[in-house]
């Protein structure tokens, strides 16, 4: 336990499960990145084939493309978007203009991209994803899991739950 101006917070449980994650990740293993890369559009979009070309993209910011594609494959509304990714609506037009994300924008896709991902690998298909997304979770105290994305603490928080659901975890 951490204590933090007074407060105890319990550090997540299952923090072994979630290095793994990461670790899946690095390999292009379960709810890797090639399944991050394809939540956002693929490697035709992004135009990135490893990480340090996805890095390189997320610094000089995505395409407006990986936003759409994420959108459409996740059935994530245009509301649901500018919640959660903390981008106004007309600065959210001016990016589908411009055709590029800032890489701040493009930093919260991808994190949007990667829960996503995780979600669909976890359950098995999108739309199943796409729902479990947007109902309400007791694990998280009764919040929808998209709503908890706005944040990288909430979205450890989402991905806690997911990685327990995968395991058979559900203490």
């Amino acid at each position: 336990m951490a204590v933090v101006s007074e407060t105890v917070i319990p550090f997540p449980t299952t923090s072994a499960i979630w290095h793994n994650s990461l670790r899946h990740m690095a390999t292009n293993g379960p709810a890797g990145l090639s399944d991050v890369l394809r939540a956002l559009g693929g490697a035709r979009v992004l135009r990135a084939r490893s990480l340090e070309e996805l890095r390189q993209r997320l610094r000089e910011g995505l395409p407006y493309a990986a936003l759409s594609a994420l959108a459409a494959g996740f059935a994530i509304t245009a509301e649901e978007i500018v919640t959660v990714l903390r981008i106004p609506a007309r600065t959210l037009a001016r990016r589908k203009k411009q055709r590029r994300l800032s890489a701040e924008e493009s930093d919260r896709i991808f994190r949007l991209g990667r829960i996503a991902a995780l979600a669909e690998e976890a359950l098995g298909s999108r739309e199943k994803a796409a729902s479990w997304l947007r109902a309400a979770n007791r694990a998280l105290g009764g919040a929808a899991p998209l709503s908890r994305l706005d944040t990288d603490l909430g979205a450890t928080e989402v991905e806690d739950v997911l990685l327990r659901l995968e395991h058979g975890v559900f203490s």
